[in-house]
C-alpha cells in the first residue's frame, strides 16, 4: 500500500467520522437553527474530505478534475443552501429556541 493510498484512507475516514458526528448532532441539538448550522458545516467538511480522499486515491486523471469540480460546487452551494433554508424558516415564523433560567425567564441578550 503506497503513501497515496494511506492518505486517501485517512481523508475518507475523517470524512466518515465527521458525517457520523453530524448525524449525532442532528439528533441531539435542540432546535432547527442549531441543527441546520451544525449540519451545514459538518456536511460540507465531510463531503470535501471524502471527495479529496477519492481524488488522492484516483491520482491525476480526468476523474480527479471532475471530482475537483464537485468539491468547488459543494463548497459554494451547501452553505448557501443552508443559509437560504434557515432564512426561509425565520421568515415563515419559526423562532429560535432559548434556554430559560431557574425562574422561567429568558436569559439576557435573547430576542423576545
Amino acid at each position: 500500500m503506497g503513501i497515496s493510498s494511506i492518505i486517501a484512507v485517512i481523508l475518507i475516514s475523517l470524512g466518515t467520522f465527521f458525517m457520523a458526528v453530524g448525524s449525532i448532532g442532528l439528533i441531539r441539538l435542540p432546535d432547527f437553527y442549531s441543527r441546520a448550522h451544525a449540519q451545514g458545516k459538518v456536511d460540507t467538511l465531510a463531503l470535501i474530505l471524502i471527495i479529496l480522499g477519492l481524488m488522492v486515491y484516483e491520482g491525476f486523471t480526468l476523474n480527479s478534475v471532475k471530482l475537483l469540480l464537485i468539491v468547488v460546487f459543494v463548497a459554494l452551494t451547501n452553505p448557501t443552501g443552508t443559509n437560504a433554508l434557515t432564512n426561509a424558516a425565520y421568515r415563515f415564523g419559526l423562532r429560535p429556541w432559548f434556554k430559560r433560567d431557574q425562574r422561567g425567564q429568558k436569559k439576557p441578550g435573547g430576542r423576545k
